[in-house]
């Protein structure tokens, strides 16, 4: 009797079962997009900081090399 009280759950496994490589992909697809898109923004932010590093580096004030400390002049 158990068994006859589970057949009308059984056209629902089965469509479960078929749906589910489809479902899967999706998600998987999504997800790939999602981090693809994290990862894009992450390179631009990345990209921009090293521009206004190299921009500001360039704008800055030479800086004098240090002298070795065994050339000290002495006056």
């Amino acid at each position: 009797m158990a068994f006859r009280a589970s057949l009308p759950l059984l056209p629902t496994l089965v469509r479960r079962v078929r749906e589910w490589p489809e479902e899967s992909q999706l998600q998987a697809r999504r997800n790939a997009m999602v981090a693809s898109t994290a990862l894009a923004r992450r390179r631009a932010e990345r990209i921009e900081v090293e521009e206004f590093l190299a921009a500001r580096a360039m704008t800055a004030a030479p800086v004098a090399p240090a002298t070795p400390a065994g050339r000290v002049a002495h006056g």
